[in-house]
């Protein structure tokens, strides 16, 4: 079996999907750290930015890894649409 073409958008869809359940995961550990960080210095005139930034992770992150795989799949997918067309094909063994 050969690969000749794959379909760029649904490549893209599925991908940006994926980055953003990543940056979900990210955002969570990142706000984790950040919320911590507010509470050690809850002295200090920064911890209620420590937790904005933190709760802010868990928001933008999944938004932004979203985007950027969405579109950066897309482009590579157009990418590997345009080089199979020069070379020829993936050759893939299934059984």
């Amino acid at each position: 079996m050969v690969i000749t073409r794959v379909g760029p958008l649904s490549c893209a869809k599925v991908a940006g999907v994926l980055y953003a359940a990543m940056g979900l995961l990210f955002g969570g550990v990142f706000s984790l750290v950040a919320m911590a960080g507010g509470f050690a210095a809850s002295g200090s005139d920064r911890a209620p930015f420590a937790a904005v930034f933190g709760i802010g992770a868990v928001i933008l992150l999944p938004i932004l890894y979203g985007c950027m795989g969405f579109v950066m799949t897309l482009v590579m997918a157009w990418l590997f649409n345009v080089v199979v067309g020069v070379v020829g094909g993936v050759e893939v063994d299934t059984r």
